[in-house]
């Protein structure tokens, strides 16, 4: 049921209900999990895909499992300072909430921030067998009843800053663009190869994207987009698709991204995530591109979920599924891993309100 009804909304057909999908802090989740007396999880709970049990998702009756191999996969690492396979420096860093401190990551080291470094560069090796075991072990079992999803977000840009800086690379678009292609090559190969490894293995949608929006606009230029991005993305899109015509494809960036839209359809893209409401119309993408984009999505987490009333967050829940869903193309979803400050009663009044099954305490 729950995968038909994923393939159903995204073949612009209405479902029988709206499909739904959410990811979590490894901090909400562990409220999450007391609230709904799951008891400790069997093994860290990262959002995006490492080593989660996938039973808060099973029992909440989500839709859309993911599975992820990349660079994101290091953004929840051990302790305050910490150095991924990659060379990338990392700070975790504290957060108070009225629920307890919670604890987001940042890069701070960047290993090729010496141009010189990039010659001399090893990136992982993305052909390790034990990169795909969760994967595989997550398709055998519950590829049958849920839409699976194989995540390699960062798959370009985010990744390359992360290893030149950020400041460094957008330099490097300007006075050396051919450091700059070396740079971006680097994800680029990696990420590509996990993600037809991934679709080989059978996933139903591949998850690619890099953030390349601000609240109001591009970080970068949609020239130097179009330079630097597109055609590395239009690769691997096609690359995806010829060896599974029927995978879909999914893109995500956070922000608004208005001028670059009509080309990520154009390099055959199907799934724009995650819809910032705070920085593009839901109902104006439904209008202008809901016949060849579908949209995975759109829940506010910049104030509805985190700071408005459940009355809010259930009235959001139905808008969005009268406009982006109208006549099928929306997987419901926050726009982001939900935060440990957003009220349980909040998070229950999406769920409710999605699924039409109420919460029992």
């Amino acid at each position: 049921m729950h995968r038909e009804r994923v393939a159903t909304a995204l073949s612009h057909v209405t479902p029988d209900r709206c499909p739904w999908q959410a990811t979590f802090t490894p901090e909400f989740a562990e409220r999450l999990r007391a609230d709904m007396h799951l008891g400790p999880a069997a093994s860290p709970h990262n959002p995006h895909g490492g080593g989660n049990p996938y039973d808060l998702e099973i029992a909440l009756g989500q839709d859309v499992l993911i599975t992820s191999v990349g660079w994101a996969n290091s953004y929840y690492g051990e302790g305050a300072e910490y150095v991924d396979e990659w060379g990338v420096g990392w700070r975790s860093v504290a957060y108070k909430t009225p629920y307890g401190v919670g604890h987001y990551t940042e890069p701070r080291v960047h290993p090729l921030a010496d141009a010189d470094a990039v010659t001399r560069y090893r990136p992982p090796d993305p052909g390790r067998p034990e990169l795909y075991s969760e994967a595989g072990k997550l398709i055998a079992e519950h590829g049958p009843e849920y839409w699976i999803v194989g995540s390699t977000v960062t798959t370009i840009f985010e990744t390359a800053w992360a290893l030149r800086g950020l400041e460094q690379l957008l330099t490097d678009f300007i006075e050396d663009p051919d450091l700059a292609d070396a740079v971006l090559d680097i994800p680029c190969r990696y990420h590509l190869a996990a993600a037809e490894t991934l679709v080989r293995a059978g996933v139903d949608m591949i998850w690619l994207g890099d953030d390349v929006g601000h609240q109001q606009g591009m970080l970068i230029s949609p020239r130097h987009w179009r330079r630097f991005l597109k055609p590395r993305m239009a690769h691997i899109v096609e690359r995806l698709k010829a060896l599974n015509p029927d995978v879909k494809v999914a893109y995500h960036t956070d922000g608004c991204v208005y001028a670059i839209i009509p080309e990520l359809i154009e390099i055959g893209l199907d799934v724009l995530n995650p819809i910032q409401p705070a920085a593009m119309d839901p109902a104006r993408l439904k209008r202008a591109y809901g016949k060849e984009l579908c949209f995975w999505g759109s829940m506010d987490e910049q104030y509805t979920l985190p700071f408005g009333s459940p009355a809010e967050v259930r009235h959001e829940v139905l808008d969005r599924i009268a406009t982006l869903g109208a006549g099928g193309g929306l997987i419901l979803a926050p726009t982001h891993h939900v935060q440990l400050d957003t009220p349980l009663e909040n998070f229950w009044a999406m769920a409710e309100a999605v699924t039409g099954h109420a919460h029992v305490p």
